[in-house]
């Protein structure tokens, strides 16, 4: 990498392109000088470097706007360039939708203002466009309150372009910034206030209506630019760093910014129906979504002293960085260690990576990125972060009973392979006292299934050995034991039906065919013994031929899968080929899930026998004690969905092809009728036509494009097709789905609840560890590391009063929920066919307050 761009990449940051010199003025003066001596004869190589770096390091756009400043004191050209650059790239994120590149570069155009870049009466301009598009937006009669979230979020852009610029607009142009505040006051007083039920980490199924007396995210922003305001805005999290150059920026000139517009209402005004105003919010709350919902997991004396809009800052500083950075993970944990804010913040970091990763509907990210990212960090910081991480968990185990049934699932995958790199370390002792709860006590089945995944992670000897300090939890260790082969010598099997199977074995053992096996099954075996001994000794020998590795499962499944699809036609016989399958992996719930899946992928299995079979009576008494069943119904219905998504994705990339494929056809049509209308002379007479050669291969060129088009039409056609299929076999899925679950809960839910409710009185104080009690969450104030707690409880822990149905009833709705919020935009186009014939009248209120929850969609609909 050149020097320019090393020390442009680098700036503001404490290392060797910089001789260790960590002071941002003298950085910002050795750069401006190495720079401004390469645009003379480099320009057009600096001006993109220089502005994505604005861009995609955006924590650092103070130093690039002053760097910038300083630029445009010699080379206003190259600033006015970037300066419409910037605009033009604001114009397109606007019509796009882009929403972190719209936050960005309004960020970045203030930080312009600053250092007397831009004119900030043009700065003001833009934020009157994007507040009067919203104020319309949530016009009863003139707009689409439905797009509330896109206008919520040019509120929010708004707002938090404020703590980098505030006070310099304050005092250039306090009339006009004061137009904007008064507007935006205006705007939160006729918008609705969202509510976070469905979406919030921790909730209450039966409560979700408390939360709305609570400030939701553009509220509460709002009250922190007031506070800041308030103070003079004066923050530490933002440096100023254009006033120790403010002498010679002055000189600079301010230059004109042209307006912005922002797209156009995404419909007509007008009343909606409920159901098309749900749809229309749902896509909405898709495009625009919320960045952060803060989880607070930490007590108030254990996070870091800070002003309320410098938490703000440094959350934004964190959500950047693990947004632009999420292809480099150690830079990524590089940068997040090193913000430009003096003070301390390992607990809001903490607590901000967390709640992206148990960011719901879903995290920006796949949650193996935070993991990496939170192990890198604590490898960057030995001495604090893990420490603050362990306090989280902590924090996060006393806090498990609400928590939300996907969030717990995410935070059982990522507890597993965290430990899994650090050599599966956990002063387990602490949980001990888990033993003591009832067996679906929330805390005991996290336990339970944390100790599973590490199983899978490492192997069974290795996660005893790592709970040495804790014994007694080994009883909630996975069975130990391998596939359970029905068949097996030792085992007291019919003779008959163990002959079979090793006959089976020997075909296997000689390569006989798949056509061969089915011959002998229907000849020999079928009519001598009866459907289910014929698919046992089928299935389970085939199993057991598998059951080395996956690649051998693999083997066996597309050699003779073909035997087992035979015989399994309809859902009541492949229910029972699900049985098979869970018998002989009886002791592996990995590997029951795999098989589970890889059949479902031959199409051996149909999705719907899966939720039966997850429904069926053997299962349901597992719903609050085991993710197993979960998970295989999560593998089969999140199939079910890719499949859908990948055909809608292929259409939509044919009928663009379709669109160059009809522009060559045409290209191609145009030019052979261009060429044979033309006079040439050909043996010195004139004729009608180009040379032969050229016309033929025109006529050639002009056939293959139109047979291009007829294939791409055809084969949109067919996509079409299968997508009409894979429509109506989702929309019976969702719809046996929720058919299972009303009729699962129905006479738990009656039984259970009382007045309505599914918790005794007092259940907050009853069900939870008391925090204040409990050390587990204090670090020893001389060295940082955790104080150990007693292994029943550091403090005197109250007892867990939910009796099992209860605890059943909570989980499966809990499950109901995370279903339905996971699979929304698909349900949403289902929703008239789910409403008459699932939330009928008689459909309980619990049940029917999970799926609405899972939809965002009001109840007094």
């Amino acid at each position: 990498m050149s020097s320019w761009r090393s020390l442009l990449l680098r700036l503001g940051e404490k290392c060797p392109e910089y001789a260790g010199n960590a002071d941002f003025k003298d950085q910002i003066d050795a750069c401006h000088s190495l720079v401004r001596r390469e645009i003379e004869h480099s320009e057009d190589d600096v001006f993109p470097f220089l502005l994505q770096c604005a861009e995609q390091l955006p924590h650092k756009i103070p130093l690039y706007g002053t760097l910038i400043g300083l630029l445009n004191l010699e080379n206003e050209e190259f600033v006015s360039k970037l300066v419409e650059s910037t605009q033009i790239n604001l114009q397109d994120a606007l019509e796009t939708g882009q929403c972190n590149k719209i936050r960005i570069l309004m960020r970045f155009l203030t930080v312009l203002m600053c250092s007397k870049v831009i004119q900030p009466s043009a700065l003001v301009v833009i934020f009157e466009s994007l507040l009067s598009s919203a104020a319309t937006t949530v016009d009863e009669e003139k707009g689409i309150p439905s797009w509330q979230a896109r206008a919520d979020f040019y509120i929010t852009c708004i707002l938090s372009c404020l703590p980098w610029g505030g006070a310099e607009l304050v005092e250039q142009v306090p009339e006009e910034i004061e137009r904007v505040m008064v507007g935006v006051e205006a705007y939160l007083s006729i918008r609705r206030r969202v509510s976070d039920a469905g979406v919030s980490a921790f909730e209450d199924i039966e409560e979700t209506n408390n939360v709305v007396n609570e400030k939701d995210f553009l509220e509460d922003l709002w009250s922190r630019v007031q506070d800041l305001s308030n103070r003079g805005w004066k923050l530490d999290s933002v440096p100023r760093l254009h006033l120790s150059f403010e002498a010679q920026l002055v000189a600079g000139k301010s230059h004109d910014l042209s307006p912005v517009s922002c797209p156009e209402q995404p419909g007509p005004p007008g009343a909606l129906s409920g159901i098309a105003f749900g749809r229309q919010k749902h896509e909405a709350e898709l495009k625009y979504p919320q960045r952060i919902r803060r989880l607070n997991i930490f007590p108030s004396n254990k996070t870091e002293d800070l002003q309320p809009i410098d938490r703000f800052v440094v959350e934004e500083y964190l959500l950047d960085v693990l947004f632009f950075l999420n292809g480099c993970r150690k830079e990524c944990a590089a940068y997040m260690v090193g913000l430009p804010v003096p003070f301390r913040y390992e607990y809001l970091m903490a607590e901000t990576i967390f709640s992206q990763l148990l960011l719901l509907p879903q995290p920006p990210f796949r949650p193996i990125y935070y993991t990496l990212v939170i192990i890198d960090l604590c490898k960057a910081l030995p001495g604090a972060f893990p420490a603050v991480i362990a306090g989280a968990v902590r924090a996060l185990f006393d806090k498990i009973t609400d928590l939300d049934m996907e969030c717990r699932t995410r935070l059982i995958l990522w507890s597993s392979h965290h430990l899994s790199n650090f050599q599966f370390i956990w002063p387990w002792e602490e949980w001990a006292y888990v033993l003591d709860l009832p067996k679906w006590a929330p805390q005991r089945v996290f336990v339970q299934e944390v100790l599973e995944r590490e199983v899978r992670l490492s192997y069974w000897d290795k996660i005893k050995q790592s709970i040495e300090n804790a014994p007694a939890l080994e009883e909630l260790l996975p069975p130990r034991g391998g596939p359970q082969f029905k068949y097996s010598a030792e085992d007291g099997t019919d003779p008959t039906e163990r002959a079979l199977s090793l006959e089976l074995k020997d075909m296997v053992k000689g390569r006989k065919t798949a056509r061969e096996m089915i011959s002998w099954v229907e000849e020999n075996v079928f009519p001598a013994h009866g459907f289910d001994i014929t698919l046992g000794v089928v299935v389970q020998t085939l199993l057991d031929i598998g059951s080395k590795s996956f690649t051998h499962l693999i083997t066996v499944l597309e050699r003779y899968g073909q035997v087992i699809a035979k015989m399994c036609t309809d859902d009541d016989q492949q229910v029972k080929l699900i049985m098979e399958v869970s018998s002989y992996w009886q002791n592996s719930a990995q590997m029951t899930a795999i098989a589970i899946d890889r059949m479902m992928s031959y199409r051996l299995i149909s999705n719907l026998a899966i939720v039966r079979w997850v429904f069926s009576p053997l299962n349901l008494d597992r719903f609050h004690v085991s993710d197993s069943p979960w998970e295989i119904l999560r593998n089969a219905v999140s199939k079910t969905y890719n499949r859908i998504s990948d055909l809608r994705k292929e259409i939509s990339s044919l009928e663009r092809s379709i669109v160059l494929a009809e522009r060559a056809a045409s290209r191609a049509g145009e030019e052979l009728e261009s060429a044979e209308s033309k006079l040439s002379v050909i043996d010195g007479e004139p004729v009608l036509g180009e040379n032969p050669v050229r016309i033929k291969r025109l006529k050639s060129y002009a056939e293959k494009a139109k047979e291009e088009e007829v294939s791409v039409r055809e084969s949109l056609e067919a996509k079409e097709a299968l997508l009409a299929r894979a429509v109506d076999e989702i929309e019976a899925l969702f719809l046996s789905l929720y058919k299972s679950f009303l009729t699962a809960l129905a006479e738990p839910l009656h039984d259970a609840s009382r007045d309505g409710t599914l918790r005794p009185s007092g259940h907050a104080d009853d069900m939870t560890i008391d925090l204040e009690d409990s050390s587990a969450m204090e670090l020893d104030k001389d060295d940082e590391q955790p104080k150990k707690s007693h292994p029943n409880g550091s403090g005197e822990r109250k007892g867990y009063n939910l009796d099992e149905k209860q605890q059943w009833c909570l989980t499966t709705l809990g499950y109901l929920k995370a279903f339905t919020r996971q699979y929304a935009s698909e349900i949403w186009q289902h929703i008239e066919k789910l409403d008459a014939e699932v939330l009928t009248e008689d459909t309980h209120p619990l049940v029917r307050k999970a799926i609405y929850c899972g939809l965002r969609r009001p109840l007094e609909e």
